[in-house]
C-alpha cells in the first residue's frame, strides 16, 4: 500500500479530539479528575490508593470519566487521576516506565507494542464498535461526487486515516479485499481527524476514515458513507483497552483487580446510562454541543473479547503492522 504524510496526527491514537471549531483538544478535564473515598484496595482501611491513568480527550474514554464522576472508583479504594495524554504514542512509554499505572489505547497499538517486547497486559475494554454496518462510531466517507460506492472502489484511490500502520488502515484493508478490491493499490494519506472533513470536501483526498465527532461533521457537509469498517469487519470488535505492565500486575495484584472492578462497573454505568455517558463529554472535550447530541456513541461492555483481539492480531500480521504472530494470550488477562 501506498502511504505518505499531509500532517502528523497524534501517533498511535484513535483520535486526538480537538475542538470542533478547530480549536484546543480538551475541556474541563484539562487538569486530570480524581475520585475519592473508600474501598478494596486497601483491605477497608478507609484509605485511597492512589493511582494514575492515562487516558485520552475522546469519546471512547467516556465511561472512565463516567465512573470517576460517579465515585465508582472510590468505591473500590481507588484515587484515580486521570492524566490527559496527547496520544496513545505518548501513553504506552509513560505505563511502561511506571508513570502511569494505567493507560488507554487501541488494540492495534497494544499487538504492535507486545511484537516489540513490550510486557503489556490489557485489564478492562475500552470501548467497541456498535456492531451495526449502518450506523457506527467510525467510518469511511467520501463524498457523493468521488466515484466511490463501495469499498471496493477505494482500490486506486487517497484514503486519509490519523495514523498510519494501526487500527483505520488495516480494518479498512480487509474491507476493500473482502468487497473484491485490491487494499495494495490504496494510497493511505496521514491526516489529523480534524483536517478530514475540509481536505474531503475539498479534493484533497477521495476518501477518509473518521471517528466520531468528525464523522458526523463531515456527513453534515455532505460527505457519504462507503463502510462503516469496524463493523463490517467484526461486529464484536473491542477498539480500544485499559491496560498495565505485566510487572505491574504481577507485583501489586490487588490495585489491578480494584481498577479492573471499578473499570467494569464503570462500562456497565455507561452502557446503562447512554444520555450520561454522553453529557459527561463536555466535561473534558469541547465538542459542539448540536454535534454532541447527534453524533453516534460507542459500545461499552465490561467483557474483554479475546477473539476480538485475535481478528485484530490475525490482520496486524496480513497487512504488515507485526511482522511475526503475536502472543495473544500474554496480553490478555
Amino acid at each position: 500500500m501506498r502511504r505518505m504524510t499531509i500532517s502528523l496526527a497524534a501517533a498511535g491514537s484513535l483520535v486526538l479530539l480537538a475542538a470542533c471549531s478547530g480549536g484546543g483538544d480538551t475541556g474541563g478535564g484539562g487538569d486530570g479528575g480524581t475520585a475519592g473515598a473508600g474501598g478494596n484496595a486497601n483491605g477497608g482501611s478507609g484509605e485511597l490508593t492512589p493511582v494514575t491513568v492515562g487516558v485520552l480527550p475522546i469519546v471512547d474514554t467516556a465511561a472512565i470519566w463516567l465512573g470517576v464522576e460517579e465515585g465508582i472508583f472510590e468505591d473500590h479504594g481507588l484515587d484515580v487521576e486521570l492524566e490527559l495524554a496527547q496520544g496513545g504514542a505518548a501513553v504506552v512509554p509513560a505505563v511502561v516506565s511506571g508513570d502511569y499505572q494505567f493507560g488507554f489505547s487501541n488494540v492495534a497499538s497494544l499487538l504492535v507494542a507486545n511484537s516489540q517486547g513490550l510486557p503489556l497486559k490489557i485489564v478492562a475494554p475500552g470501548n467497541f464498535t456498535t456492531g451495526d454496518p449502518e450506523s457506527d462510531i467510525g467510518a469511511v466517507l467520501a463524498m457523493p461526487d468521488s466515484g466511490i460506492e463501495s469499498p471496493a472502489d477505494l482500490a486506486g484511490k487517497s484514503v486519509a486515516v490519523n495514523t498510519l500502520n494501526n487500527i483505520g488502515d488495516v480494518t479498512v484493508s480487509e474491507v476493500v479485499e473482502q468487497a473484491g478490491g485490491d487494499p495494495e493499490q490504496i494510497s493511505f494519506v496521514e491526516m489529523g481527524f480534524p483536517d478530514m472533513p475540509a481536505a474531503l470536501a475539498g479534493g484533497q483526498v477521495d476518501a477518509a476514515w473518521i471517528l466520531e465527532p468528525f464523522r458526523t461533521i463531515a456527513m453534515d457537509q455532505g460527505a457519504e458513507v462507503v463502510t462503516h469498517n469496524f463493523a463490517d469487519v467484526d461486529p464484536e470488535m473491542m477498539i480500544a483497552a485499559y491496560f498495565t505492565t505485566a510487572t505491574y500486575a504481577e507485583s501489586d495484584p490487588e490495585i489491578v483487580e480494584s481498577f479492573t472492578a471499578a473499570m467494569e462497573e464503570s462500562l456497565t454505568f455507561a452502557e446503562e446510562n447512554p444520555d450520561a455517558a454522553r453529557a459527561i463529554l463536555s466535561t473534558y472535550t469541547e465538542i459542539d454541543p448540536a454535534v454532541q447530541e447527534k453524533m453516534v456513541m460507542p459500545r461499552f461492555s465490561p467483557d474483554v473479547n479475546a477473539d476480538s483481539v485475535q481478528t485484530l492480531a490475525d490482520l496486524a500480521l496480513k497487512y504488515g503492522l507485526v511482522s511475526e504472530d503475536v502472543d495473544v494470550d500474554a496480553l490478555l488477562p
